[in-house]
This record gives C-alpha cells, structure tokens and sequence, in this order.
C-alpha cells in the first residue's frame, strides 16, 4: 500500500484535491474531520482542551467554538496575547495521528494495493513527513488565499486577508513545502486544470503500486 500526505497552506484547495484523487479511486482521510470528531464533548481530547484553553472556547451547548479556539491559539499581536498553536498542536496532533494510523492500517488490511491518502495541513511542520511514501503539496497564488477565505468565511477581503496572514504565520512557506515535496499540484488555475494534474500524479501512484504488488 502507498501511504500518501496530502498537504498545502491555507485556502490552497487541499480538500478539493483530496476529493479529486478520491473519485479516482483513492482512499481518503482528512486530519481536520479527524480533529473535530476528537475535539466532541466526551472525547479525552475535547476534556484536554477545555482545560488548557478555558471554558470559554465553548458553545451554550458545550461544543467548542473552532473560530473562538482558533483566535485563542493564534494570538493577536495587536492586543498582545501570545500565540498558543505549539499547545494546541500538542493536545490534538498525537490523537489525530494515531486515528490516522489506524486507519490506514485498516485500508491496507481490505486493500494491501491501495492508494491511501491523509489530507493535513501541518504535515511538514510537524515533522511527520516520513510517516508517508510521498508528499504532495498544493499550492495557489497568495490573493487566491484571500479571496477564498473571504467567500468561505463570509468576510470583507481586509478581515480575511488578516486571517490569511495569521494563519500562514504557522505555516512553513510554500517555497519550503515545494523543496520537500515528490508532487506539486498548482491549485491557482481552472478546475480542469488541477484535474488534469491529479489525475498525472494518480497514473504515477498507481504505477507504483502496481510494482509493489
């Protein structure tokens, strides 16, 4: 089985190229889902991060607010308050790396041929790069960024390329992620053509797999 990270920096279009591959006939995980489901009231994860970040990341209902924990763990230079990302990767990066691995155990398990593919976004700087035969890496143009935040998150291009800029703060550089990575996929043109590229990346992979059986 070929174990494959699917990685890039925000709004780079990761989701989209995971789902891509998955219609391809790849299998497909992806660590945010992973994390959230992790991060539910009764999980060990969720009591851990309640208890580091304080009760008022919830919800009225008990749920954790991900835009309230998001503004706790990045800071804000502005006011002061340090950024928290290294803490919250610690709480939440071990559980979603062994739920990962399981899963992946299980795809090789039904399918020892497969293609699995884990869709992260802290693949590299969390050191986890090894854990995968190879790393693909996604990338846009910085504005693309931007505009897909503020049509995502429903906000004026200021606030979400503020957002952007916060976000990538904790994110190694796309030039860094291109050094390290096996494939490139160059999110910034039409849908068809990030198609195409998958689908080039995907004829490799599978010829791969095919010699590995």
């Amino acid at each position: 089985m070929l174990k494959i990270g699917l990685t890039g920096g925000i709004a780079s279009g990761k989701t989209v190229v995971g789902e891509m591959f998955a219609k391809l006939g790849a299998h497909l995980t992806q660590a945010d889902r992973v994390a959230h489901w992790l991060m539910q009231p009764g999980q060990a994860v969720y009591r851990e991060v309640v208890r580091h970040f304080g009760r008022k990341i919830l919800n009225p209902d008990g749920t954790i607010n991900r835009p309230k924990l998001a503004e706790a763990a990045f800071g804000d230079a502005a006011s002061g308050r340090p950024a928290r990302v290294k803490e919250l990767n610690a709480l939440v990066h071990p559980a979603v790396v062994r739920q990962e691995n399981e899963w992946m155990e299980e795809i090789r398990a039904r399918d020892p041929h497969a293609i699995a593919i884990v869709e992260a976004a802290l693949i590299l700087e969390a050191g986890a790069a090894e854990r995968f035969d190879h790393l693909v890496v996604v990338t846009c143009r910085p504005e693309q960024r931007v505009e897909r935040i503020a049509r995502r998150q429903k906000i004026s291009e200021e606030s979400a390329r503020a957002e952007v800029t916060r976000r990538m703060a904790a994110q190694i550089p796309d030039e860094e992620k291109i050094k390290a990575a096996d494939f490139v996929i160059d999110n910034s043109g039409s849908l068809a053509a990030t198609e195409a590229q998958v689908g080039q990346v995907f004829a490799t992979l599978l010829k791969e797999a095919g010699r590995m059986r």
